[in-house]
């Protein structure tokens, strides 16, 4: 039970002083439907029958659609049938996985509190913490989680993990509100006497007083930033759309032609405009939107099996166009877990690496062995051996507690120091808790024969002024300005490498209130945040692949710098600038800024937000890495937002399109190559497909123009679409990468989806494949007859599309130098045609439905010679080459 009498009157606010014992629940239940509940507010939801039918509004979808209305007018009810099938899977498929994407505000709710102790009509009592309201009094101690913005009125030894919010890795000391600040409650974030929504207190015991709830808080700005961001289209969605506005074109072409070439000709409109519709139909490749998506989601599983999940379907080929990776620095390139890495004595230094002591005697070193011991005593964390972990004399530990006094317990255990015994022969008998004025903690503790022992740990400036002497390696020394100059230097040296230092200290005492004069001073330890592991080699690939790093971090310029050298993120000539900087710019020159900065330090939710954006105003493709909620805007904005799986919060899982599921940044690396691949086998699938209907067309539109009959009937263009294109097409979609994909540079959101000569390839072979079938066609029609010449025109069209399926494995090489067997699906798909052509043509009940008749030996190897002729023409005009450019080297 709290007394409510503590609240001191000289710090505490008016209303307080009238109501020491909280508000009545009348003033509650009047400010609460005054100010509303203590929510974060969530947008507007996306209707599951809106979010379907939104799968229809792609270009390509409505051709396709259109398609489906001309074919139920020429009497095609079997085409229709395909055809509205095929788009239905498709919105399916696109529905499944895009549903449930939209939930970021409802994973914010999940930050607050669910209870929270408060004191109302002069007792502490539990109330639901949407109940909240300002001016309530707050009850605070370790490990509780804040339920709304509050001033402080009573802060003892208290500390706030703030990362969430400010992506801060180490606690923030608290301190009580100076009684003006208490009249006139202040806001913002960054405030020593204030506590925020969503964050979790470290260590102490305070009391608070609410001063906003719901959107109003911090953590309801980053809320209502997260409202004001449109979900934009991904560079392969406007692709397609571009490849759907090409084909509306080309149909309404093929239409035009057809029917007013007929015309000229003599033939009645009526029948031409028909024909030409049917036509315009035919050259519309019905699987391609399906081939896509089916493609997207077979991806996400290969994904996935990398630790990486794609939330939205379209992300995935994204990835391949980022050329700027912006990542947070806490818990994204750092392990987010405070380290000791050195402790300097006066006069040896001793790092510790991969969990050991590293330094010359440190089992004897007694200055050393006092350090390590005040580290661990003077102390309020814990550790615990881990289950099933180690063995009895090498236990694996877990810390709970501060971060930076676990990280002194961890330092301790790396010299055989560890806490669990220590406080077994060192029992504490008194303390002074840590406060902001002193900026020290002092313990004192005893052993069994009643010994006394003060140790003291604090910032090392404000420790060296109590320190009269201090523990060499050659025995206890006066402390003399030089010494003190000495010491002062060692901990401005390990400052710049953006470590953070304290200092300890220790005496023998009389008593069990620690004494913190006349101390002899120890020595200082250096703790940072490490890069993790395997950020380095991530770095190097995004650089190898031209893809620019850059840090947004919440932390000390000094430290971010220090990590972004670490990891080469920061090299010669590049610019650091910091929150405060970016405040005296305009919108224009931050776009200015951005092109040559590679650190952003000291930087809140919206300076993110403004980084992010104008990057993408520089025309960037930007994926914005984040684990904090402070993230969440930034990581919404981004082109393409990941989030850690981990140790990421919900909001920031939620905002993102991408969640690296090991919180491991290499992962990135997996999933940027993977999106690169996945673009370059959707152009092969596109590729084969617009090929082969360009080749279906020209062998009808050229034989009308000739007066031919009709070469292939609707049904038998429907099979080749459907049943020999589209698996082939597919397997297409799962081509390996190749060996160079990681060393180019990111494509150009800009190119067409036919650049790098893709649209003159399309046409060559498009008309290679229109003119060998239709060469067999007149051949076996003059020597066979019309049931004769149209399966075998068939056949060809096949045979010559399944070649051609092959010569799409490589973009810059032609049949004679691809690699025939690296992609087994694509032999698998090749063979299933092959198959399904065998039975339409051999197996009589099939011949019925198909209008097919068996070919001969003679006629069979006469359409093998043909289709091999033209793969060799595409070699011999192509030079060896398929396309007319390659794509450059990052290097």
């Amino acid at each position: 039970m709290v007394d409510v009498t503590a609240v001191q009157e000289r710090t505490a606010p008016q209303p307080v002083l009238r109501m020491k014992a909280g508000l009545t629940e009348a003033q509650a239940e009047e400010r609460l439907a005054k100010h509303g509940k203590n929510r974060l507010t969530t947008g507007k939801k996306k209707n599951a029958c809106l979010l379907f039918f939104s799968q229809f509004k792609d270009l390509l979808i409505i051709i396709l659609l259109v398609s489906t209305g001309i074919s139920v007018l020429m009497g095609e009810i079997t085409e229709a049938i395909a055809i509205i099938t095929i788009v239905f899977l498709n919105a399916v498929l696109g529905f499944l996985q895009e549903y449930r994407t939209e939930r970021t505000l409802e994973a914010m709710k999940q930050l607050a509190a669910p209870e929270a102790q408060v004191i109302r009509e002069g007792r502490v009592r539990s109330v639901p913490a949407d109940e909240l309201v300002p001016g309530d009094i707050v009850v605070l101690k370790a490990g509780c989680r804040i339920p709304a913005d509050g001033l402080l009125l009573e802060a003892e030894g208290l500390a706030a993990d703030e990362s969430l919010i400010t992506g801060e890795s180490a606690p923030v000391s608290k301190r009580a509100a100076e009684s003006a600040a208490l009249q006139n409650p202040p806001s913002g974030p960054n405030r020593p006497d204030m506590v925020y929504m969503g964050t979790t207190l470290t260590k102490g015991r305070g009391l608070a007083y609410i001063t906003v709830t719901g959107m109003e808080t911090e953590m309801g700005k980053i809320a209502g930033m997260l409202h004001s961001i449109e979900a934009e289209t991904t560079p392969l969605q406007k692709k397609l759309d571009q490849l759907g506005r090409y084909m509306a074109m080309g149909c309404l072409g093929v239409c035009a032609i057809v029917s007013l070439a007929g015309i000229l000709r003599g033939e009645p409109v009526l029948d031409m405009v028909i024909t030409g519709l049917s036509l315009s139909v035919a050259a519309i490749p019905e699987g391609l939107p399906a081939i896509v998506t089916i493609t997207l989601a077979l991806a996400m599983g290969r994904i996935l099996k990398k630790n990486a999940l794609i939330r939205q379907l379209h992300a995935v080929e994204t990835l391949g166009c980022a050329d700027v990776i912006c990542s947070d620095k806490t818990g994204t390139l750092t392990e987010n877990r405070m380290t000791v890495k050195e402790i300097q004595l006066c006069d040896r230094l001793y790092t510790i690496e991969e969990g050991k002591l590293q330094g010359p005697d440190s089992s004897g070193c007694e200055p050393l062995r006092q350090l390590l011991q005040a580290a661990v005593l003077c102390n309020d964390a814990e550790m615990f051996p881990e289950p099933g972990k180690g063995t009895p004399r090498q236990p694996v530990y877990t810390y709970t507690g501060d971060p930076t006094e676990t990280a002194l317990l961890a330092a301790g255990a790396a010299a055989g120091l560890v806490r669990p015994a220590l406080t077994r022969q060192w029992s504490r008998c008194g303390e002074i808790p840590f406060d902001s004025q002193r900026k020290m903690m002092s313990v004192t503790v005893k052993n069994a024969a009643g010994q006394r022992v003060t140790y003291v740990k604090g910032a090392p400036d404000y420790l060296l002024n109590r320190c009269v002497k201090c523990w060499t390696l050659s025995g206890i020394q006066p402390m003399t300005p030089l010494l003190k100059k000495r010491i002062l230097e060692q901990n401005l040296g390990l400052g710049k490498r953006a470590m953070r230092v304290l200092g300890f200290a220790v005496r023998e005492s009389s008593g069990d209130k620690p004494e913190e004069t006349g101390l002899t001073f120890l020595g200082l330890s250096g703790m940072i945040d490490p890069p993790r592991r395997e950020a380095y080699q991530a770095v190097k690939l995004c650089r190898q692949a031209g893809i620019r790093p850059v840090m947004i971090s919440g932390d000390h310029k000094n430290t971010a710098c220090a990590v972004a050298k670490q990891l080469d993120i920061l090299r010669e000539g590049d610019k650091v600038y910091t929150g405060a900087e970016l405040d005296a710019m305009t919108d224009e020159a931050l776009r200015e800024a951005v092109k040559t900065a590679s650190v952003f330090a000291r930087v809140n939710p919206g300076h993110k937000l403004r980084i992010v954006r104008a990057l993408k105003q520089n025309g960037r493709v930007v994926a914005m890495t984040g684990d904090g909620v402070n993230d969440a805007p930034a990581v919404k904005e981004a082109n393409i937002g990941v989030a850690m799986g981990k140790n990421g919060t919900d909001v920031t899982r939620e905002a993102a399109a991408l969640i690296l599921l090991d919180d491991n940044f290499a992962t990135l690396v997996s999933a940027v190559e993977e999106g690169r691949v996945i673009y370059r086998n959707i152009r092969k699938s596109i590729r084969y497909l617009l090929s082969c209907n360009i080749g279906e067309v020209l062998t009808m539109f050229a034989g009308m123009l000739m007066g031919l009959p009709v070469a292939l009937l609707p049904i038998q263009i429907l099979l080749v679409n459907l049943a020999t294109d589209g698996l082939p097409a597919i397997a297409l979609g799962l081509e390996p990468p190749g060996k160079d994909i990681m060393k180019e540079k990111p494509r150009n959101t800009n190119d067409s989806v036919f650049s790098d000569g893709l649209l003159s390839t399309i046409l060559f072979r498009g008309c290679l494949i229109g003119l060998t079938t239709l060469w067999v066609f007149v051949s076996i029609l003059q020597s066979a007859g019309l049931e004769y010449a149209r399966t075998a025109a068939l056949l060809t069209l096949v045979m010559t599309q399944l070649f051609y399926l092959f010569e799409c494995k490589e973009e810059h090489k032609n049949i004679f130098q691809i690699h025939f067997f690296s992609n087994p699906q694509l032999i698998l798909a090749a063979c299933s045609s092959v198959v399904i052509m065998a039975l339409v043509i051999f197996f009589p009940p099939l011949q019925a439905v198909f209008r097919t008749v068996a070919l001969t030996g003679q006629q069979l190897g006469f359409i093998f010679l043909s289709s091999c002729a033209a793969p060799v023409l595409s070699a011999i005009f192509s030079g060896g080459r398929v396309f007319s450019g390659r794509r450059k080297s990052a290097s």
